[in-house]
């Protein structure tokens, strides 16, 4: 009988398919790949004890990102065109976990994110504390790849 040891979450990288720059795909924390059902719920006539629910449509929660703030960056650039500019390009975003021989164990594709808010963390100067910007993205699904 093999032991099997769940894969560890701490080594991953996110890819960006608007960015070439290397330093892009390194994030503090990714949250938000979540998929769940809407269900509607329907009454049976002369049935009391319970209710049909049955699944209408899939909703996907939208994905935040934290990371050490970078001076030079294409996700930047994506961000500002969006928030400043108010041109909104879709983006194929993929957030790849790796072993501890940097081979991908498994890939989330999520199709067509686009921006919904930019963070920039406090600025202290009691505190010599790493500035920290969140990204949080709307997109329309991802998929798994193993």
């Amino acid at each position: 009988m093999a032991d099997y040891y769940p894969p560890l979450g701490f080594y991953y990288k996110v890819e960006f398919g608007i960015s070439q720059v290397s330093n892009d795909v390194r994030f503090q924390s990714v949250s938000g790949l979540t998929v769940e059902y809407d269900y509607e719920s329907f009454k049976e006539g002369g049935e009391n004890r319970f209710e049909h629910k049955l699944p209408v449509r899939t909703k996907y929660a939208d994905m935040v990102l934290k990371r050490g703030m970078l001076t030079d960056s294409g996700v930047i650039d994506w961000l500002l065109n969006a928030f400043r500019d108010r041109v909104f390009e879709p983006a194929s975003v993929n957030v790849i976990l790796m072993n501890e021989k940097g081979e991908p164990l498994r890939t989330w594709k999520v199709a067509q994110a686009i921006p919904k808010k930019w963070q920039i963390g406090d600025f202290n100067a009691n505190e010599s504390a790493v500035v920290i910007e969140t990204i949080e993205l709307t997109y329309r699904y991802f998929t798994v790849q193993t």
